[in-house]
């Protein structure tokens, strides 16, 4: 199965693309939830303790010389819960044990603050305690006054185990709400994407190819660029199609013609005399010759007019162009009794950003146009001028000319000027040049002349 039938569907890549970083964040949040829980667990039992050792201390009294020391019962009150914590509390004079438990470790008095209780967590009777301890200063008395009272940790635990619980179970439920809440909203927020793709599956069932822009209605700002390409793509079937269409329209409609000539001569050359056979023969090589050049100057201009992205430009030598184009076109010119000429300074013509195939074209067109609408004894010459602001091909020949007002005219497709006894020709020779001219950013125009015919071929600027 190809790799891409198995890409998840894009539903599916959102779903996952939120609810992973809803996850990390719901982890980020536990973790800091978790900090938080603890901390405050222990701020708020450890100010129950310390309340409780405030209660003692305070009984804590000099009587005749000797520290007494009165438990209030309040202060073990205090630290009632219903883990049932031990409590455990000593009250010693220097090292000298006045109450409570012996064991309860000590702490060096040094290291606390007169009048500043101090907690701390320690090991005592295999479990854990928290232990509250404060130092005091009485009158008369040199040794300080240590007064500790310490619990166990199980109710903290139990009180942390419940919060984290609770917020455990609040991120579960955030996240399971989201991911069911989730889909919908994917569903809804990929409505419009379904729309488009419905706008082009309903393409399938028309019986002819529609390649008008898609019917969507309002479009995401995500989607209208591939709305907008899409519709660009089907205008360049459009022009293509109709390009296709064209062609095969001017071929069966110019090729009919040849066609039938050429049925007939052979008819003819079947059932006829020798001389007949001859003449038939004739007809037949000549009907060839124009059937040949019909479908050369259809197909020339289907390869000036394809649409598509061009081969990338490449730098021409347009004398070597023409001089390559006199070279076809000399013995065509010799039978005709036309002079042909190419005019330019040096051995090194001026160099054009272009396609050397379609420059060939449009000069053989050209060049072909002047001999065949010429007369014998005439000229056609080809001349190269260069300027800093532009390359011009200058075509131009004595024949009979062009009316200034058909000029624009003659460049439409099976176009033809002139009596029924004008050369014969296709009309696509001016079509073909302006096409393949419009390919290569260039302009073809016609230059006011006295008489006969010249073409300018003007590029942008030399390289």
């Amino acid at each position: 199965m190809p790799a891409e039938t198995r890409t998840p569907a894009l539903r599916t890549r959102l779903l996952v693309a939120v609810l992973g970083p809803l996850l990390a964040a719901a982890v980020l949040i536990g973790v800091v939830g978790a900090t938080l829980i603890a901390d405050v667990v222990r701020r708020t039992n450890d100010r129950v303790l310390g309340g409780a050792l405030g209660a003692i201390a305070e009984t804590v009294q000099v009587e005749r010389g000797e520290v007494t020391l009165d438990l209030p019962s309040a202060a073990f009150g205090m630290l009632e819960n219903t883990e049932r914590d031990n409590v455990y509390y000593r009250v010693a004079v220097g090292a000298d044990l006045l109450t409570g438990y012996a064991d309860l470790p000590a702490p060096d008095p040094a290291t606390l603050s007169i009048d500043v209780p101090r907690y701390r967590f320690a090991r005592y009777r295999g479990q854990q305690i928290r232990i509250a301890e404060v130092r005091r200063s009485l009158p008369r008395i040199e040794k300080p006054v240590i007064v500790q009272i310490a619990e166990t940790l199980d109710n903290r635990g139990a009180l942390t185990r419940r919060l984290m619980l609770a917020l455990l179970i609040g991120e579960c439920v955030l996240v399971g709400a989201a991911a069911l809440l989730l889909r919908p909203a994917l569903g809804w927020s990929l409505r419009p994407l379904a729309r488009l793709r419905g706008a082009v599956e309903a393409r399938d069932e028309r019986a002819r190819p529609d390649f008008s822009p898609l019917d969507t209605g309002p479009l995401p700002s995500e989607l209208r660029p591939l709305a907008g390409a899409f519709d660009r793509l089907l205008a360049q079937l459009d022009t293509a199609t109709v390009g296709v269409r064209r062609f095969t329209a001017d071929a069966s409609h110019q090729m009919r013609t040849p066609l039938s000539v050429l049925k007939v001569q052979v008819a003819l050359a079947r059932r006829g005399s020798d001389a007949e056979r001859r003449e038939a023969l004739d007809e037949i090589a000549d009907a060839v010759m124009r059937l040949e050049r019909l479908v050369t100057q259809l197909l020339a201009l289907a390869r000036a007019e394809e649409a598509g992205v061009s081969a990338p430009l490449e730098a021409v030598d347009l004398r070597e162009v023409a001089a390559a184009v006199i070279t076809r076109q000399i013995n065509r010119a010799i039978e005709a009794g036309i002079d042909l000429t190419l005019d330019g300074e040096g051995s090194v013509g001026p160099i054009v950003p272009g396609h050397r195939t379609l420059i060939f074209e449009i000069l053989s067109n050209l060049v072909d146009n002047g001999i065949r609408y010429n007369h014998r004894g005439g000229t056609v010459s080809i001349t190269l001028d260069a300027t800093p602001s532009a390359t011009c091909v200058i075509i131009a020949d004595d024949g009979p000319g062009i009316p200034p007002e058909h000029r624009e005219l003659v460049f439409e497709r099976f176009v033809r000027l002139g009596a029924g006894d004008s050369p014969e020709g296709s009309g696509l020779g001016l079509a073909i040049v302006r096409s393949a001219a419009a390919r290569l950013n260039a302009t073809v125009a016609f230059a006011a002349t006295d008489h006969g015919t010249t073409v300018v071929l003007r590029f942008p600027s030399s390289i």
